[in-house]
């Protein structure tokens, strides 16, 4: 993703290669931000796993990674699957969800505040590999770009 040696933040956004590649480089991301113990699953049934880590403080982290358009939205039958199973089967106590999209869906980003969903879209992931440490994206959650005011939670 990073171009040849090129590291985090070598290429804001990647749109073109495989959704593996994407997934090893929000990997990369996790751990030039000091989380440990940073698994790709890299395979179809990992229930919306597609990382896990542990941060910094030892809260372990799950990221669902979708690879979306630019010009996309994350509907919410997405964010829905991955509540159903970040905490209740992967015990997640960050639950992330990263897009290459340019945001979520009103009803998307609705129901990722209530369930404590954690939606980085196209401009919170751009500033991410800029440099942005995780832990300062977390409490912008959806904020940003995509759309134009946050639901009431």
């Amino acid at each position: 993703m990073a171009g040849a040696g090129g590291g985090p933040g070598a290429r804001v956004v990647h749109d073109r290669g495989r959704r593996l590649d994407f997934e090893k480089y929000v990997a990369e991301l996790c751990r030039r931000d000091g989380c440990r113990k940073v698994v790709v699953s890299g395979k179809s049934g990992d229930l919306g796993a597609d990382v896990v880590g542990y941060l910094a403080d030892g809260r372990k982290l799950v990221i669902q990674c979708k690879k979306y358009a630019a010009h996309r939205s994350v509907p919410s039958q997405v964010i829905q699957k991955f509540v159903g199973t970040a905490r209740l089967e992967h015990g997640a106590d960050v639950a992330l969800f990263v897009t290459t999209g340019h945001a979520f869906t009103r009803d998307a980003l609705g129901l990722a505040l209530r369930q404590d969903i954690v939606a980085l879209h196209r401009d919170l992931l751009g500033s991410w590999v800029k440099g942005a440490h995780l832990e300062t994206l977390i409490p912008l959650n959806g904020s940003g770009g995509g759309t134009k005011r946050r639901p009431s939670a």
